[in-house]
C-alpha cells in the first residue's frame, strides 16, 4: 500500500477513535471523579501496551529516554487529567471541537521553538481559529456559568501540550518505532497513575455498581482511545509532518458532535458558528 494511502487510513481511523473518546469520558465520569478516570485510563492503556509492546522498550536508546519522559507527560499525562476535569463543566461535543485548536498551536510553537516559518494564510487561520474559540466559549457560558471558562481553559492548555508533544516527537524521536515510543511513555506514567488512583479513595468505592460500569467505558478509552490511538498517531507523525498529523483534529469534532447529538447534547446557533469558524481557521493554518 502506498504511503499516501496509509496516511489517509491513519487519519480516518484516528478521527473515529479520538472523536469517540469524549463521549467515553462523559460516561466514565458518571461513577468516577476526573482523577480516577485519568488514572484508570493510563493504567488500562499501560496494561494493553505492555502486553503487545514490552519487548520494544529495549529498542529505545538510553539517550532518548529523556525525550520519552518529556513526551509522556506532555502528550498523555497532563492532557488526560485536563480533559477529564474539563468535561465536568462543558459538553463532550464542545470539548471535541476545542481539541481542533491543536494544529494552530502546533504551527505557532513550531515556528517559535522549532524553526518553522509562517505564511500569510496561516496567520489568518490562527486569528480565525482563536476567534471561533472565543465565540464558542462565550456562548456556552450561559448554560454552564463561570466554570465553563475554567474548563475551557483546561482544554486549551491540553491542546498546547499536544502541540509541544508532536513537535518534540518529530524532531527527537523520528528514528524510534511508534510502538516503542508509546510503550515507553506508559512505562513512565504507570507508577504515578497508580499513586494518584489510590490517593483518591478508589478502594472504598470500587465495588459500587456505578463505578464498575463507568470503569468499563474507561477500559475501552484506555486501550483503544489511548493505547492503540497513540501508536497510530506516532506512526502518522513519522510518515508525514507535525502539522499534517495534527490535522486529524479536523475530523474529531464531527465525530464528537455526532456522539453528543445522539446523547442529547445540542449546541446553540452561535456555538455552531464558533465551531465552523474554528474549522475554517484550522484549514487555512494547515493548508500548504
Amino acid at each position: 500500500m502506498k504511503l499516501k494511502d496509509n496516511k489517509w487510513i491513519l487519519l480516518i481511523t484516528l478521527s473515529l477513535i479520538w472523536g469517540s473518546s469524549f463521549i467515553l469520558m462523559k460516561r466514565g465520569l458518571v461513577g468516577l471523579n476526573p482523577y480516577q478516570l485519568g488514572s484508570l485510563r493510563i493504567i488500562f492503556a499501560a496494561i494493553f501496551l505492555f502486553t503487545v509492546g514490552f519487548k520494544s522498550l529495549a529498542k529505545i536508546p538510553v539517550i532518548k529516554w529523556k525525550f520519552i519522559v518529556l513526551t509522556s507527560f506532555l502528550g498523555t499525562f497532563l492532557p488526560v487529567f485536563l480533559f477529564a476535569y474539563a468535561q465536568t463543566g462543558i459538553k463532550s461535543s464542545v470539548s471535541g471541537i476545542l481539541n481542533s485548536l491543536t494544529p494552530l498551536y502546533t504551527m505557532i510553537l513550531g515556528a517559535l521553538a522549532f524553526g518553522f516559518s509562517f505564511r500569510r494564510n496561516q496567520i489568518t487561520g490562527v486569528v480565525l481559529g482563536l476567534s471561533g474559540c472565543f465565540i464558542l466559549v462565550v456562548n456556552g457560558n450561559s448554560a454552564h456559568g463561570q466554570n465553563n471558562y475554567f474548563c475551557t481553559t483546561l482544554v486549551v492548555v491540553a491542546t498546547i501540550c499536544y502541540a509541544l508533544n508532536v513537535n518534540l516527537i518529530k524532531k527527537y524521536l523520528s528514528d524510534i518505532s511508534p510502538l516503542s515510543i508509546t510503550t515507553g511513555n506508559f512505562a513512565v506514567l504507570l507508577i504515578p497513575a497508580i499513586i494518584i488512583l489510590f490517593s483518591t479513595g478508589f478502594t472504598n468505592v470500587m465495588t459500587q455498581t456505578a463505578v464498575q460500569h463507568s470503569a468499563l467505558f474507561v477500559i475501552v478509552l484506555g486501550m483503544l482511545g489511548t493505547g492503540v490511538a497513540n501508536i497510530l498517531y506516532f506512526q502518522l507523525v513519522q510518515i508525514t509532518s507535525p502539522l499534517t498529523a495534527s490535522s486529524v483534529t479536523y475530523f474529531i469534532p464531527i465525530v464528537a458532535m455526532s456522539w453528543g447529538i445522539l446523547d442529547g447534547e445540542m449546541l446553540n446557533p452561535l456555538q455552531f458558528l464558533g465551531a465552523f469558524v474554528i474549522l475554517i481557521g484550522v484549514y487555512l493554518a494547515t493548508r500548504k
